[in-house]
This record gives structure tokens, sequence and C-alpha cells, in this order.
């Protein structure tokens, strides 16, 4: 379990522009669409594990430069979509910087490898009754 992330304000670059869709009269003219940028390399806020953590899970999402970001379009006000936009990248970082679960070994129980080995004989001992030799 890690503690959870907490990102300085400071860190996060908020733009806003135009939402795409269906807007009635604002549609043209008002940017609500929230695009929240953080910049992992160079974070204050992360220590090298979660750095790392953040880098291998999320390479699909963040730019050569180390930008990730994240984007909300889905209610009317700036603000909210600002907030929103903001709980969105926390979570996907919390879940980025969670490192995997070590493996547990296992082992096959002897009566399953039992089974299996009979399992080949009965398959060998059928295929050896089909060829020519085993007709004799």
């Amino acid at each position: 379990m890690t503690p959870p992330i907490e990102i300085e304000p400071s860190e996060l670059r908020v733009t806003f522009v135009r939402s795409s869709g269906p807007g009635g009269q604002n549609v043209n003219k008002v940017s609500t669409r929230a695009v929240v940028s953080f910049n992992v390399d160079e974070s204050r806020s992360l220590t090298e594990r979660q750095r790392k953590l953040i880098r291998r899970n999320l390479t699909g999402r963040i730019s050569h430069t180390g930008l990730l970001r994240v984007s909300c379009q889905r209610h009317r006000t700036q603000l909210a979509n600002r907030e929103e936009a903001v709980a969105r990248l926390i979570d996907l970082l919390s879940i980025a910087a969670t490192p995997p679960r070590p493996r547990k070994r296992t082992r096959v129980p002897a009566q399953a490898k039992a089974a299996r080995l009979a399992d080949k004989r009965h398959r060998s001992r059928v295929k050896e009754l089909r060829s020519r030799a085993g007709r004799e």
C-alpha cells in the first residue's frame, strides 16, 4: 500500500479550450474544456520510485518531454471541469504509482501431475495402436 500522492498546485498547468459537441449558443464562444498538464520528470512531489512506476505504467499517455495531460469537458463551467480533471489526474497517478504485488510461487499438485502423465500414456497407446506396428 502506497501513501496517496499529493501534488503541489504550482506543478499543475491548467488551460481552457473550446469543448466539442453540441452546446447551443455557448459552443462557439465559451472555452470550458479544462486541460491539466503535469510534468512527471520535473515534479518535486514524486519520489524517484513513484516516477519510475508512473513512467512505466503510463508510457502511452506521457509525451517524450515527460508531460502528462488530462482533460475534462463534461460540465458547463470551467471550475467544475478543472476540478474533475485534477481529480482524474490524481487518481491516474495514484493507480500508476502503486507497485505490483509480488507473485506467489505455486506448485502443481501431485494428483494433477499423475493425471497428466496417465493421460499422456493413454494417448500414446491409442496412437501406437493406430500405427501399422500396433496392428500386428
